[in-house]
């Protein structure tokens, strides 16, 4: 192997780029430069931001497995379709699974970004609305607010990503 040809190694997700050294002491090695071993700034940000928006979602949502009597009675009437409640966290569960492939890697599942925005904007403009019309307790303007932030980083993410795609 010559001076210059390049060695792409694929490994759990990750594209690692190096070039072939000829060593003339021991033969053929392969070396990496720091830069072609790790992800761009863009790609690193991405990843922090979607890892820890599905730790996040998973740490807030599994424990509401268990909470649906407490509930019912924290924001009265009981749940009548407990179907519904299981079905939000269930969904809401996958979503931040989601997340976590997402920021294995950024540049590969790029595209499904935008359904991550979705997801924290889907759930983020009917609560704003709820709240304006009284209709959901405030706590939950809270957690609403959490996902718009996320979903407006989940944006960023998502064209700085893209601004260093290489051609």
């Amino acid at each position: 192997m010559a001076n210059g040809k390049r060695l792409k190694i694929e490994r759990i997700g990750l594209q690692i780029r190096g070039r072939i050294r000829k060593n003339s002491a021991t033969g053929v090695t392969a070396g990496f430069s720091k830069s072609e071993c790790h992800m761009t700034s863009s790609e690193r940000f991405a990843e922090r931001i979607f890892f820890w928006a599905g730790v996040y979602g998973l740490v807030l949502l599994v424990p509401q497995y268990f909470l649906e009597a407490q509930v019912g009675r924290d924001y009265p009437p009981p749940i009548a379709h407990p179907e519904y409640f299981y079905g939000f966290i269930g969904v809401a569960l996958a979503w931040q699974m989601g997340f976590l492939i997402i920021s294995r890697d950024p540049q590969r599942f790029r595209p499904l970004m935008w359904a991550g925005v979705a997801e924290k904007f889907l759930f983020a403009a009917p609560t704003f609305v709820l709240l304006a019309k009284s209709r959901a307790p405030a706590v939950i303007g809270m957690f609403a607010g959490i996902d718009l932030l996320l979903g407006g980083l989940f944006v960023v993410a998502y064209y700085r990503v893209g601004r260093e795609r290489s051609p």
